[in-house]
């Protein structure tokens, strides 16, 4: 028995030898990152030489009714790029959508620069043309697109479509 209490006391002892708790350790102070910065957006990839083989433009035509007008739009989602209307009274389509500065429109038949006016009582930048204007025709029948370029914009490639042949028959009547 003797040698149980001897074992006993020992075992007590040496538990009682236990370091005590360490409080624990402070956690490291945090490594703080600069935000990383934005990489530029690479520059767009120049376009081919010939206009037949640019990308179109995003986006798709819509035609609708307003009035005395009739509207072919083309939108990209609910944006309108680029507008034709038909005035039916005035027998004029007006391009709208387009910067203040003159515009080349090309198709695969026709070239022509034209100068952007302000419709009286709207400061929007726009093109006229008669509804027997050639550039009309040429637009609505160019074989795979058309381009709508100005300095200091990037060209409008847009395709062809039926609603650009609406609105036109529309002010022709």
């Amino acid at each position: 028995m003797r040698r149980f209490l001897a074992v006993s006391f020992l075992a007590l002892t040496l538990a009682g030898c236990v370091a005590p708790p360490q409080s624990p350790e402070a956690p490291p102070a945090p490594v703080v990152t600069p935000p990383p910065r934005p990489t530029p957006a690479p520059p767009p990839a120049p376009l081919a030489s010939d206009w037949n083989d640019w990308p179109f433009t995003p986006g798709q035509w819509r035609y609708r009714k307003q009035g005395d007008a009739t509207i072919g739009r083309f939108e990209n989602g609910e944006r309108a790029l680029v507008s034709l209307t038909c005035d039916r009274i005035s027998r004029q389509v007006r391009l709208t959508g387009i910067a203040a500065a003159p515009a080349t429109i090309r198709t695969t038949t026709l070239t022509r620069v034209l100068a952007t006016t302000a419709d009286a009582g709207e400061a929007v930048p726009m093109l006229f043309f008669a509804a027997k204007d050639p550039m009309l025709d040429a637009i609505a029948f160019s074989r795979g697109r058309f381009v709508i370029e100005q300095k200091g914009v990037a060209p409008l490639v847009l395709p062809p479509h039926a609603e650009i042949g609406r609105v036109i028959e529309d002010c022709r009547g």
